[in-house]
């Protein structure tokens, strides 16, 4: 139910926080799935492998979290009710998902995704199977980015044909356009971080908020509270708390990228494996002694073709011996410590119902305590 009052608004009632939540993604899930099925018949249906790629991208799409989606859609009921059409709006940050992680599969050379081969390997094996002629991998790779742009343009595109009124979506705009500037900018400044010999633990953690947590929390909550109209206050809450939930869920991605299992959906140990400087083999760098660092020195500089394959077990024994898993867990706590307490504060001012406020509680843990 929705209560308004002058400029103060209010949500009477959201639901319970895991009902909500697989409410909410049952919903997302439902819009992507049709808006994959309905654009690869009108676009994709001519090409050879129609069916296969089709199938490909929908497994994809359809096997993610669902995050940035349910904080848009926070975001949008932490100001306005319920909406059909905001939900279809905030459901294509998943297909703008999708779009990044083609494409940052292809540039990680990663061979895992959720679970499964990675679209450019399946692209690859398919090419092989059909006994085409021109270098396999070069076809997935391809195959994988343009792939990836594909679902770049039908994410605006279900923004636009959500059935929302066009000056509520001009609201969102701005705020959509800086998340994927932002998130661009991000990755090449990965690229260039990892072109250089080592990084700063600040330059890691500014790429870290650029390229993974600001467009994971912070833009999708403002994204869906700038289209609801939100006050400048709420929006400025809601934008502290996502820069605080967004960096504890990529620094737990850190985690879970050096001593995570197969659980997670990549391959274990990952980040190491791919030479990545993220921000806990960074931070350990930093500490370690001069022994410790040569080692770690040699695995950020090294190469396989050089070096040989990294030694993922020994390079975990390196990092935990320096205390940085610890003190990343502790950067974690603080972050979720410092949303609660934003949140706790936006209640008290009347700035956020307490409803709202208790889901935005629950997914600030969820994401500083995933484990996959």
């Amino acid at each position: 139910m929705f209560v308004e009052t002058g400029q103060d608004r209010r949500l009477e009632h959201v639901p319970t926080h895991p009902d909500w939540v697989a409410e909410i993604r049952g919903r997302v899930r439902a819009h992507v799935d049709e808006t994959v099925r309905l654009r690869c018949a009108e676009h994709v249906h001519s090409m050879r492998g129609a069916d296969f790629v089709a199938g490909v991208l929908s497994d994809f799409v359809g096997r993610g979290k669902y995050l940035r989606s349910m904080f848009g859609y926070l975001g949008w009921r932490a100001a306005a009710p319920d909406s059909p059409a905001a939900l279809a709006a905030v459901s294509g940050l998943e297909l703008l998902h999708a779009f990044a992680l083609l494409q940052d599969d292809v540039m990680d050379r990663s061979q895992l995704r959720r679970g499964r081969p990675t679209v450019h390997v399946q692209l690859a094996s398919w090419h092989r199977g059909q006994g085409m002629s021109g270098c396999p991998d070069r076809f997935g790779e391809s195959g994988a980015v343009l792939l990836g742009d594909l679902c770049l343009v039908w994410a605006e595109q279900a923004m636009r044909e959500s059935g929302l009124p066009r000056a509520v979506l001009d609201r969102g705009w701005p705020r959509y356009d800086e998340m994927r500037s932002e998130l661009a900018v991000g990755q090449f400044a990965d690229l260039l971080n990892e072109a250089r010999r080592v990084p700063t633990l600040d330059e890691v953690m500014d790429v870290l908020r650029r390229k993974s947590g600001n467009y994971t929390v912070r833009r999708p909550l403002e994204l869906g509270a700038a289209m609801a109209g939100a006050a400048p206050e709420l929006l400025a809450a809601l934008g502290d708390y996502g820069t605080m939930v967004g960096e504890a869920f990529q620094m737990r991605d850190d985690v879970l990228g050096v001593f995570g299992t197969d659980a997670t959906g990549k391959s274990a140990g990952d980040d190491l494996a791919e030479r990545k400087a993220t921000s806990l083999v960074v931070l350990a760098r930093e500490v370690a002694g001069p022994a410790t660092r040569g080692a770690l020195d040699a695995l950020l500089h090294g190469s396989d073709e050089a070096d040989g394959p990294v030694d993922v077990a020994a390079a975990r024994v390196a990092i935990e011996s320096t205390g940085a898993r610890r003190r990343i867990e502790e950067l974690i706590a603080t972050r979720v410590q410092s949303a609660l307490r934003l949140v706790d504060g936006a209640v008290a001012d009347g700035v956020l119902g307490d409803d709202v406020a208790a889901v935005l509680r629950a997914m600030a843990v969820r994401c500083a305590d995933r484990v996959s």
